[in-house]
């Protein structure tokens, strides 16, 4: 027993020079990668704005767009695959934990063998030439881990599974958006219909008019000519548009993963107002709520582990195995106590050659993680340019509001000066049907740019997260070490 004591410290000095060994050529380890906290926004003007909630859509008090934004979250096809993504990335962190942790093999086998007669030791010295053998045993192995390989896997797998939730964030920001920008499309088809409507009547009006002064000979037929084609030409608007809200329907419901039959029933109203902006600290928080930022961000920490556990490989790799069980080639023995073997020992993997498989899984982990970086810039720079487009169009759209304000009260003066002289007898009622057809039409185009106005600021929302907000928790996680910002 004293020899055997004796005998370990032998056992771990030729550990250590094993592992100094395999150490020599291991690559050092890269510096912490430098990613950008503040999104380029210089010169945007921003103001007091909220950022938007989780639920935004809520704030224009529309019962109907309520009502398929949360069919939406329940049946998209879209989301369905997001978070199948997400669920498989979780899973992967149970395949980490799992080989990370201890190993224990049970085995159960009978064999009925025959001996060759040609073989080491004939049949005919042992009396036998088949013969049956049990084995009933139990496996153990233990990984020591010494170089944190399997927790960089574990944590790697963290850290997808966190750009799996963001990605799937990002599908629900984008689903939010597309439905709201086509329901208030629909809504804007049908004020061109009710615009388009009461120009019409108008026109028919101008119509009746003009064949009573064409029958009387006081106007030339051309007039009349006129008349049709302004009537003909407004009833193909009202189809146009009324075959555009059916497709716009369409769109919801495939957006939705349903049937346009399944989709509740639309109601005509005016559309809300706009008011969105950029919230003052959007250049500070921007990357925070912008899911894909996010997942890009992850996917930057999932590939700085991945390093991690390309570098553990230089090193040995150190485990300890032991297996207890019982055997024999007498089926009627095999539960006796002399059937009974057990072995137990260290076991030590030393990478000295490997062909160079160590130093190119390595060289593509780094190339994963400059990658990796790369989309993340990318995807601050785009967030940036992305939140600033959609406000400078807002901004623009608001000053043509202004424009066109001033053109509405022009019309407005101008139907109330014809409609004076229709009084007075001064002139006939076209005058006043045209100025009030003038009038429909702006604002007819008023309502355009607020349906404009209403896009961007969707597309704005859409820009500034739709309401995600990273989890601080999770920015605190011990799985970001390894990157500072």
């Amino acid at each position: 027993m004293k020899n055997n004591f004796l005998r370990w410290p032998k056992v771990l000095i030729v550990l250590v020079a094993c592992a100094t060994v395999g150490a020599c050529h291991v690559p050092p380890k890269p510096s912490p990668p430098t990613l950008t906290t503040t999104a380029p926004l210089d010169g945007i003007p921003s103001s007091n704005a909220d950022w938007p909630r989780r639920d935004w859509w809520t704030r224009y008090n529309d019962d109907d767009l309520n009502a398929i934004e949360s069919l939406a979250l329940a049946k998209s096809p879209d989301l369905a695959v997001a978070q199948a993504r997400f669920n498989e990335a979780s899973r992967a962190i149970d395949v980490a934990r799992a080989n990370a942790g201890v190993t224990l093999d049970g085995n159960v086998q009978v064999q009925r063998e025959r001996l060759s007669e040609s073989g080491l030791i004939p049949p005919k010295f042992l009396g036998f030439t088949w013969y049956n053998e049990g084995d009933i045993g139990a496996q153990f192995k233990y990984d020591f881990d010494f170089w944190g390989s399997h927790r960089a896997e574990i944590a790697a797998s963290v850290d997808r599974t966190h750009a799996a939730a963001a990605e799937r964030e990002t599908a629900a920001t984008m689903l939010n958006a597309a439905l709201a920008d086509s329901y208030f499309n629909w809504q804007l088809d049908m004020a061109h219909i009710g615009f388009s409507n009461e120009s019409m009547a108008l026109e028919q009006k101008i119509r009746s008019i003009a064949d009573a002064r064409v029958q009387h000979g006081l106007d030339p037929e051309d007039i009349l000519q006129q008349a049709d084609a302004e009537i003909a030409a407004m009833r193909e608007d009202i189809a146009t548009f009324t075959w555009a809200a059916q497709m716009r329907r369409a769109a919801i419901a495939a957006l939705i993963g349903i049937s346009p039959s399944e989709l509740p029933e639309f109601h005509a109203r005016p559309l809300p107002a706009f008011v969105g902006a950029l919230p003052a600290s959007a250049a500070l928080d921007l990357i925070a709520r912008r899911p894909e930022v996010q997942a890009s961000r992850w996917r930057v920490e999932a590939a700085v582990r991945d390093i991690d556990v390309a570098r553990a490989a230089f090193y040995p790799d150190v485990s300890i195995a032991a297996m207890v069980g019982l055997s024999s080639i007498d089926l009627g023995k095999l539960f006796q106590a002399g059937s009974r073997v057990f072995d137990a020992g260290p076991a030590l993997h030393l990478p000295i050659f490997e062909g160079g498989r160590l130093e190119a899984r390595y060289g593509s982990s780094q190339a994963a993680l400059d990658s990796a970086i790369a989309d993340y810039n990318k995807a601050v720079i785009d967030a940036a340019h992305d939140a600033a487009n959609q406000a400078l169009t807002l901004a623009q759209i608001q000053a043509r509001r202004t424009e066109r304000a001033g053109q509405i009260a022009s019309a407005q003066r101008l139907y109330q000066s014809s409609l004076s002289r229709g009084k007075r007898g001064l002139t006939d009622a076209r005058a006043e049907y045209n100025a009030s057809i003038e009038l429909i039409r702006q604002h007819d185009a008023d309502t355009q740019l607020i349906a404009a106005g209403l896009s961007a600021e969707i597309a704005l929302t859409k820009a500034l997260g739709g309401g995600y907000v990273v989890d601080d928790t999770d920015n605190n996680n011990k799985s970001l070490g390894a990157v500072q910002p």
